[in-house]
């Protein structure tokens, strides 16, 4: 999806052509984190995941090698759609597995927001085989991460190819676009916002 001028990265993203993925967000990989990055990661990505859910937005949920690396974290299983997946990933870029791939298209969206773990490999392997099929792709810098500096590395490496970089706050406003919808949202929220994150 293309603004009138022709650039993918421009123009507001849209609640109705969008798709919220959930990559890779095990706690093997935060692990890996600085202690103080995780929960406060992991807290942003579970209160997005409930304004798309309020937003009828659907939600792709991918956790690399399950058996080996254990499932997607329980608050981010607790705040998926009843009956919802978790793919099993066996590629660092989710576009190139057959399953998720078809989860994508089935979606019918064309635009993919992308939050979860590591920005430099999983998320930025599977951004950019995203925008090679033709999708547009916002990456949520404070609702990705890797450890540093890798996390700024993967940001600059898909910024600098057309994936649009945006924020948690950003991305909320974006979906939602006016006064009565933000209330509506902010009603069925009903729940504390995420420790430095602001509206």
């Amino acid at each position: 999806m293309t603004d009138p001028k022709g650039a993918p990265g421009a123009g507001l993203l849209d609640r109705s052509g969008s798709c919220l993925v959930v990559i890779d967000v095990q706690q093997y990989f935060l692990d890996k984190l600085p202690l103080d990055w995780r929960e406060p990661l992991v807290a942003r990505i579970a209160w997005l995941m409930r304004v798309a859910r309020i937003l009828d937005i659907p939600i792709i949920a991918t956790a690399e090698d399950i058996a080996q690396d254990g499932p997607l974290v329980a608050p981010l299983m607790a705040g998926l759609p009843a009956g919802g997946q978790v793919f099993d990933k066996q590629v660092f870029g989710l576009h190139d597995q057959p399953d998720i791939r078809a989860a994508v298209t089935a979606t019918g969206k064309r635009e993919f927001v992308l939050v979860g773990l590591e920005t430099d490999v999983c998320i930025a392997h599977s951004a950019l085989g995203l925008l090679g099929a033709g999708y547009r792709v916002a990456v949520i810098d404070d609702a990705t991460a890797s450890p540093p500096p890798h996390h700024d590395i993967g940001l600059a490496r898909m910024g600098a190819v057309g994936v649009i970089r945006t924020s948690v706050k950003g991305v909320c406003y974006e979906w939602v676009r006016d006064l009565a919808t933000h209330a509506r949202v902010k009603a069925q929220l009903n729940v504390p916002l995420p420790a430095g994150l602001t509206l």
